[in-house]
Formats: C-alpha cells, structure tokens, sequence
C-alpha cells in the first residue's frame, strides 16, 4: 500500500513538473546564479581593483578574423614587404573578376578606370593631391609584395585599406592592377603624366 501510494505521489509530481507554460515559468532554485547582476560598461565595479567595468583587452590578444600583418607604413618596411611577399593566387578569371570588383569599389576613385591616376576625386577637383599612376614603369617593376603592402598599410597621403580589404581580395586586386599594366604597352604615353 505504501508503494502505491509513493508511486501515485511521484507520478503526479513528475506530471505537474512537466507542465511549464510560458505564463508560469516554475521555480528557480539558485535564483543569485539565474538573475545575475550586469554591470553597464562605463558603471563602477566593486569586482576589479580599479573599480572600472570595462577592461582593457589582455595583452597580446587579436580579434577574431584578425590577421596580423607584420610591416608598418614605411619605406624601408615596403621594400621589405617587396621582397618577402609572393602572390599566392593565380590570374585565373575568377581571381580577376574578384579583383576588378574590388578595383572598382576600392581605388577606382582615386586610380581612375586605367589605373594612371585619374580619378573622379582628382579629376572633378575634390582632391588636391594627384594619385600615382599604377601603369607606369616604376610600378611595373615594382613587386607583387610592394603593392599589397600599400594596399595594406598606405603609402604617403594613402590610407591604409587592410582593415576593410581580407588578404586573398588584397592579392587580386594586385592580379587586376598587372593586367591594366599589361594593357598599358611601353612605348604608350602614360596620362598621369603632364607636359608642360
């Protein structure tokens, strides 16, 4: 009798904990660990010594996705760049494709369509300074590793663009600049230049 009746005890108990409506969330055991208190970001906190809620990223840690790059926006660290760095990537028609997408979104405002420093920025006068020509003889024998590091970090008046460009993009817009050089014969005079 005893065991009937703690069987028909726990089956009801075990039927009521099983109906939780969304109007009735049951109890919470622990409720300190359940409800925690949240410190706002810029509130005091008792927790830390300093008293400050929003800490300081620990030293040596990167983003997610953070590619580290290892050269700064110098001349000697370009050259460096121009020697270390090879393109990976092949000039494959998916590969150039990627690279002229990005030409047209990233540089084509200050390179212009021809790469020669003609751009809508310099030619409608919103910009004083004139861009480089990427078509000339000094950039033809520049390295693939020169060009991406500007295209990383800057070069001059240039910003850097590798936070906004990954990697893989960076090199096929390198593709796309050696296929408007290939297009842009010796010989052919360069329009960013001037003859006064």
């Amino acid at each position: 009798m005893k065991q009937t009746f703690a069987g028909i005890i726990f089956i009801a108990v075990w039927l009521i904990s099983c109906d939780r409506t969304n109007n009735n969330p049951g109890y919470d055991y622990f409720p300190d660990m359940f409800y925690s208190k949240a410190y706002e970001t810029y509130a005091e906190n008792p927790v830390f010594a300093d008293g400050k809620t929003l800490r300081e990223p620990v030293a040596g840690t990167v983003p997610t996705d953070f590619i580290p790059y290892p050269y700064t926006k110098t001349d000697a660290d370009r050259l460096q760049a121009g020697a270390a760095l090879v393109n990976p990537l092949t000039a494959d028609a998916a590969n150039l494709g990627r690279g002229a997408r990005d030409y047209g979104i990233f540089c084509i405002n200050c390179h212009g369509s021809q790469a020669d420093g003609n751009g809508l920025l310099y030619t409608k006068g919103l910009y004083n300074f004139k861009p480089a020509s990427l078509v000339n003889d000094k950039m033809k024998a520049a390295p693939d590793g020169e060009i991406y590091h500007v295209i990383s970090v800057g070069q001059g008046v240039m910003q850097e663009h590798g936070s906004i460009i990954l990697p893989d993009d960076r090199w096929k817009i390198v593709l796309y600049i050696r296929q408007l050089q290939s297009d842009h014969p010796e010989g052919r005079p360069d329009s960013s230049v001037t003859n006064n």
